[in-house]
């Protein structure tokens, strides 16, 4: 599967909801960009709706930077196990949901991410502080997208730069957890357990915040559109190397994930 047979002529009849509702958890007092790079990215790879569950002053910040963006306030400065319910009661109107940016690490804020990735049955993108909890075998529709360093706190070793040890890695990982890992780096690897797909798409300037969370918002937005959690994986890396690639041509040391964003239509079209 490749770009170009997810995004073809749209039917005359298309409604709100037919390209996907995704739901993104993430934020605290401390980190407000995070959520919203998850959704503008989503939003640029086609999704029709995102909403953000976001502490107050996360889901604030959100509210305020674009009017596109629909966020509802958890009270307090960070998630805690008295959101669970509201979360879940709104992914069930969701079709997939991206959680992770952040959100923290502090022990609260991981017993109620563990709680919710217990109880979901939606596609779910484990991003950033979310992959801290994860211990045991998931579920085939779940998508794991470490860095390296997240790749050892998951359990695995601790990698170099060797591309075939990255691959036979993140496959042991992937079979050991029961669901897709997306190993970040200048080449990317995801595997289901059972494929192995390489991604070279990118650029050596792609090092600053934020470029994580714009791949974890296309890869929600696939998954909410339906795709297999392995081919999310593999064609988000590629759309989000190919507009990193482009916004880097223009500002070089200077590229930030809102640029990568904004390049996103131009690597569909």
């Amino acid at each position: 599967m490749d770009i170009s047979d997810i995004y073809g002529k749209r039917a005359a009849w298309s409604k709100k909801g037919d390209f996907g509702k995704l739901l993104v958890v993430g934020g605290s007092k401390d980190y407000s960009g995070s959520p919203v790079f998850n959704a503008l990215a989503a939003y640029r790879a086609g999704c029709d709706l995102v909403k953000i569950a976001a502490p107050e002053k996360a889901a604030k910040i959100a509210k305020g930077y674009k009017p596109d963006m629909i966020a509802f306030p958890l009270s307090g400065d960070y998630l805690s196990e008295e959101h669970v319910p509201k979360i879940m009661k709104m992914q069930q109107a969701c079709d997939a949901m991206v959680i992770g940016g952040g959100l923290t690490r502090n022990k609260p804020v991981l017993e109620a991410v563990s709680m919710i990735l217990k109880k979901t049955k939606k596609p779910t993108v484990v991003d950033a502080d979310a992959l801290h909890v994860v211990k045991a075998r998931l579920n085939k529709n779940f998508l794991l997208t470490p860095h390296t360093h997240e790749f050892c706190v998951l359990g695995g070793k601790k990698l170099k730069t060797d591309v075939k040890e990255r691959a036979s890695e993140t496959k042991k990982m992937a079979l050991k957890l029961s669901c897709t890992v997306l190993l970040k780096g200048h080449i990317d690897v995801v595997s289901d357990g059972k494929n192995i797909h390489l991604n070279k798409t990118g650029s050596v300037y792609m090092t600053k915040g934020g470029f994580g969370d714009t791949l974890a918002g296309i890869c929600g937005a696939l998954l909410a559109r339906g795709l297999p959690a392995y081919d999310a994986a593999c064609i988000a890396a590629k759309i989000n190397g190919l507009a990193g690639s482009l916004a880097a041509e223009k500002r070089r040391d200077g590229v930030l994930a809102s640029d990568l964003i904004d390049e996103i239509p131009n690597v569909i079209r």
